[in-house]
């Protein structure tokens, strides 16, 4: 992670709690409570956000200028692009303007997911990355060390060892982030230092799979 100079911290709760909700929240289970306070830098970073069709509350309130095709996306889902600034066309002094009906997109993202793999969000991201050097986890059990040791060692691995993967594998920060918390469990496996790294690729896209299934189920 980069190195930024010294600040405040601010507090990003129980790691395995927050580990437990992110992976519901990527199951499309729930979204994120995220500690925000003021600041609004996912609004400002030049995001997209993509409009499901479950998000026709929040469609209905954000003019269609701003709503737009894009390629790879299912049928059905949409994008809001932002302005030529980065900032979300939704925000308003500062504030989302459709907040009550933000999308599922919006409820998903926390920035803490970059904390908890020890990877900056991405060049261009700096209010992010700011939060994201702020954010502290705490550690009530041991438990809440070892799996955060397991995500940052997933991360590590699948952005420094691309080469030991069969499939493509995600190469931005946020699919990383992801595909760690997705597959952590690998790297609870006390053993796991003994094994090829052909064989710990595999098991990683094992567990990235057995996870994405429960959410097709």
């Amino acid at each position: 992670m980069t190195q930024f100079p010294a600040q405040s911290s601010v507090a990003a709760g129980p790691f395995s709690a927050w580990l437990r909700a992110m992976r519901r929240s990527l199951l499309g289970n729930e979204g994120m409570d995220v500690p925000c306070g003021d600041c609004v830098g996912c609004c400002v970073s030049g995001y997209s956000v993509q409009l499901r069709p479950e998000d026709h509350k929040a469609a209905a309130r954000i003019p269609a200028t701003f709503i737009v095709s894009a390629p790879g996306f299912t049928k059905g889902h949409l994008t809001v692009r932002p302005l030529s600034n980065g900032v979300c066309p939704m925000l308003d002094e500062g504030k989302c303007s459709i907040y009550s009906v933000r999308p599922q997109t919006c409820l998903d993202y926390d920035c803490r997911i970059f904390a908890a793999a020890g990877i900056d969000a991405g060049e261009g991201k700096d209010v992010i990355n700011k939060r994201v050097h702020e954010w502290r986890f705490s550690y009530p059990e041991r438990s809440d060390e070892l799996e955060h040791a397991a995500v940052r060692a997933a991360a590590t691995f699948i952005r420094d060892r691309r080469d030991s993967f069969t499939v493509r594998v995600p190469a931005g920060p946020m699919g990383i982030a992801v595909f760690a918390i997705k597959s952590y469990e690998v790297f609870l496996d006390a053993e796991i230092s003994d094994k090829s790294d052909a064989d710990v690729a595999r098991a990683i896209i094992d567990a990235v799979r057995a996870f994405d299934s429960l959410q097709a189920g």
